[in-house]
């Protein structure tokens, strides 16, 4: 049976996002050690579940330690759980993310501000021709999971393009992303693990084609060797 989350963990979580100071956390720094172990032995066997249907290279657990340097929010510890699935190679773009907290959870996906090069070179595909892209956002598994296409975009139109392009929507993007609400009673429950893997193969075909764009210039040919 798959590693589940504890009820004790996200316990653990609502009384941090309470008791948000070190002298708590230290006075309850086993309660943290223990929802810690449960959250890596979740991620594994999460990271197992998604090798079944892609290359996971990489998985994380960020930590509990904020960094408050430049921030306005100087409470110093994350309240929830944050993971991370890197693909594996060149050619597998996009990336896994999950939240768990005491209050909300969510799954997401995607490309968070890629680099510059990156992001011109989906622009540049985008420009010539959106209609994959729209037809994989159009999709019902693709609205039944996700809903729309999120993530950041420039105000009006990014340098090089007029604000009358016909895919003008896509281009001000600056962030590509993915994300669906998790049902709190599933995050306790022994189901999680299909659930979430579930929303991650559902991305899959939008990884594919992003994937393909970010990997070729616009004649078709490799980027990579």
């Amino acid at each position: 049976m798959p590693t589940k989350i504890e009820k004790s963990t996200i316990k653990f979580l609502n009384d941090l996002a309470k008791n948000n100071n070190r002298d708590w956390f230290k006075a309850n720094k086993e309660r943290y050690d223990v929802a810690y172990a449960n959250a890596k032995a979740f991620m594994a066997d999460l990271e197992k579940a998604m090798q079944k249907h892609d290359t996971i290279e990489k998985s994380k657990l960020f930590r509990v330690y904020r960094d408050v340097r430049f921030s306005k929010d100087k409470t110093p510890y994350n309240a929830d759980l944050r993971f991370s699935f890197t693909r594996e190679g060149a050619y597998r773009r996009g990336g896994y993310y999950l939240k768990i907290g005491a209050k909300e959870s969510f799954l997401a996906g995607g490309f968070w501000r890629p680099e510059p090069k990156d992001l011109k070179l989906i622009r540049s595909h985008l420009a010539v021709d959106a209609k994959p892209l729209r037809k994989i956002v159009a999709s019902k598994r693709f609205k039944d999971n996700f809903g729309i296409l999120e993530g950041e975009k420039v105000k009006s139109a990014p340098k090089g393009y007029i604000k009358e392009h016909p895919n003008i929507d896509l281009l001000r993007h600056k962030s590509f992303t993915v994300d669906k609400k998790l049902d709190m009673k599933l995050i306790t429950s022994d189901d999680l693990i299909k659930e979430v893997n579930k929303g991650y193969k559902a991305m899959r075909q939008y990884f594919d084609y992003m994937s393909e764009i970010l990997t070729h210039d616009l004649n078709g040919v490799p980027l990579y060797g």
